[in-house]
């Protein structure tokens, strides 16, 4: 199949650019000596995690269970669940171990903490735990220093459960667009982390793993020291989010949706495309950012960016292209009904969960489809 070939809108790979982003973010990791797990939330699929994997990814991380079942029966037993577990979910959580999954949980409060053991002597289990860790004030997560810290460790010290590690995410890395700025937050990530195993360790808990990271952290911590291993999920594809904080450029994006061009608002200088919010999702994550793209960047069809050109506006199902100032007078005939283009994302997770499989483009332009998961 080729790209004249397939219905509109669909989710591009350029598969060329996919391997150069996995490529670089392993040379990098391993050149500061840490291991790899790749967040997988981002693709939900199998194609991808194992072009990962076979350049040098160890593990994954996942944000839902229904990630982990699906990669688990791809073969992956390596699993990090990076969102905070509930009691409700625990028998899911059971059952893929004792299927032989090596699934840990994470969690930032003594309540689930003793939650988690608890139900694991009740069936006979020792749930490995790790603790997640506030390292920016972003999200979730215990500060390295707060007493609570060791409370939490102290309850997974209990029959049923085991402290395996600490983790972080410097969300707040994706509000930044400077190297120096974003060099600085990757070395808080890591001296957060790295503070909290250390407060762990002197209280006579084990704690082998020291995990850290982001996109951005992790493509600019010049050096990692007590960090055992790196999470990073977005960088497979990139957007225009991470072009704009400045860890990629726009060529370097993997993902877009292909769309056509359905009609025009002529005295608006606007084409309508079949690509709507449907299509784009409604995440407008480059609005406070030093560029806004809109909805996206609008490129021709194999991928080349159109300088001033951008989703303006969206609808469900109908999308708005304009150009950025003065209205293009000239957009019925630069862009007449039929055209194929394609749409650089703003955030690639969103887009990417509007789609149940990926259109993966090789160099050469053959297509080839790729599943992807859904649900919780």
């Amino acid at each position: 199949m080729t790209l004249d070939q397939l219905d509109t809108p669909a989710a591009l790979v350029d598969l060329q650019r996919m391997q150069r982003n996995i490529a670089r973010m392993q040379a990098r990791l391993d050149s500061l000596g840490v291991r790899f797990r790749p967040h997988v939330k981002t693709s939900k699929c199998v194609q991808v995690m194992q072009a990962q994997r076979a350049a040098g990814a160890r593990g994954i991380t996942v944000s839902t269970l229904r990630e982990a079942e699906q990669f688990f029966a791809a073969g992956e037993t390596d699993i990090l669940y990076a969102v905070g577990i509930v009691p409700a979910k625990l028998p899911q959580v059971l059952a893929l171990r004792r299927q032989g999954c090596d699934l840990k949980l994470i969690t930032d409060n003594v309540d689930a903490a003793h939650a988690i053991a608890a139900f694991g002597r009740e069936h006979g289990e020792t749930f490995e735990v790790w603790i997640e860790i506030d390292c920016d004030g972003h999200r979730s997560g215990v500060a390295p220093e707060a007493p609570v810290l060791l409370d939490v460790g102290r309850a997974l010290a209990q029959p049923g459960a085991s402290l395996g590690g600490v983790m972080t995410h410097a969300g707040a890395s994706y509000e930044l667009d400077e190297p120096e700025a974003l060099a600085a937050m990757a070395e808080q990530e890591r001296a957060g982390c790295v503070r909290a195993a250390e407060r762990l360790r002197a209280a006579g808990h084990a704690c082998a793993n020291v995990s850290v990271g982001s996109t951005p952290t992790a493509l600019s911590a010049r050096s990692l020291p007590g960090v055992t291993e790196v999470r990073a999920g977005v960088y497979v594809f990139f957007d225009l989010v991470m072009a704009n904080v400045g860890v990629c450029a726009p060529s370097d994006i993997a993902l877009s949706v292909l769309t056509t061009v359905i009609g025009h608002q002529a005295d608006k200088g606007w084409a309508i495309l079949d690509a709507g919010w449907m299509a784009m999702s409604r995440d407008r994550g480059t609005q406070k950012q030093r560029h806004d793209y809109g909805y996206g960047q609008v490129c021709a069809l194999d991928g080349t960016p159109l300088p001033g050109y951008v989703m303006s506006g969206a609808n469900q199902e109908h999308g708005i292209l304009a150009r950025e100032g003065e209205p293009d007078r000239e957009i019925v005939r630069r862009f007449p009904v039929g055209t194929r283009l394609r749409i650089l994302p703003n955030h690639a997770c969103a887009t990417v969960a509007q789609f149940p499989e990926y259109q993966a483009v090789s160099v050469d332009g053959a297509v080839a489809t790729w599943p992807r998961f859904y649900g919780w």
